[in-house]
């Protein structure tokens, strides 16, 4: 699979980012989305500030367990995670609808700054996003009169 490597999906993914559970809120996270099946350990509500947990968004039990991070089943875990991703839009079209409007920061738990679920999820909203945002261009272009 290709990763985005243009200058607009790169502007992309800045609208969309990662970050660990246990690093303190930012003023530039935006809406702060807990993006894992289960609650971090010895994190409270307050302390987390997310605005949401969408636990559905992760990978499937089966998958996590499978994975157990081990970094050298990430090739097979990304195209895994994104079968489920695919298979499930609108599980993740709400957070795609919120990084239109602003910054989404994907809160994650894993030691793993790499290879994490959450980079997944992030690349793949990335790519999205450039996608439509091409289509609408390209729409707009066709219906304008020459």
């Amino acid at each position: 699979m290709r990763r985005p490597d243009t200058a607009a999906a790169r502007r992309l993914a800045l609208m969309i980012r990662i970050k660990r559970t246990y690093e303190p809120r930012s003023r530039g996270d935006g809406r702060r989305i807990l993006v894992e099946r289960l609650w971090p350990r010895g994190m409270t509500k307050d302390s987390l500030d997310a605005h949401a947990w969408m636990k559905e968004v992760a990978p499937s039990a089966e998958l996590r367990k499978w994975f157990a991070h081990r970094v050298e089943r990430w090739p097979e875990f990304r195209r895994r995670y994104i079968d489920e991703l695919n298979a499930k839009a609108e599980i993740w079209t709400p957070i795609l609808s919120a990084a239109k409007r602003g910054t989404v920061t994907l809160l994650y738990s894993a030691h793993d700054i790499e290879h994490n679920s959450a980079a997944v999820l992030r690349d793949y909203l990335a790519r999205r996003l450039s996608r439509r945002r091409r289509a609408t261009t390209s729409s707009a272009a066709r219906l304008r009169p020459s």
